[in-house]
């Protein structure tokens, strides 16, 4: 039976929400660089825990991506 590590691991500097930093209220869904942040490789919105977003900010994102699915700017699912 192997033994469990003693060892805490290092202190992370907590995440930042990146459009609370560059002041960003609104989230234009055709932009695709900016929305790619958000999105992992098979099209999935990212939580919040992994990018750094602010409760308010999620949603936001939530909706610009949903809303670029619907237009075709970012892709529903990658195979």
């Amino acid at each position: 039976m192997p033994r469990k590590s003693t060892r805490t691991p290092a202190p992370q500097e907590p995440l930042k929400c990146y459009l609370c930093e560059h002041k960003l209220d609104e989230l234009d869904h055709k932009d695709y660089y900016l929305l790619r942040r958000f999105v992992t490789l098979q099209g999935k919105i990212r939580p919040p825990r992994k990018t750094g977003t602010c409760t308010r900010h999620q949603r936001v994102v939530a909706r610009a991506v949903k809303r670029a699915r619907v237009m075709a700017v970012l892709p529903v699912k990658r195979v």
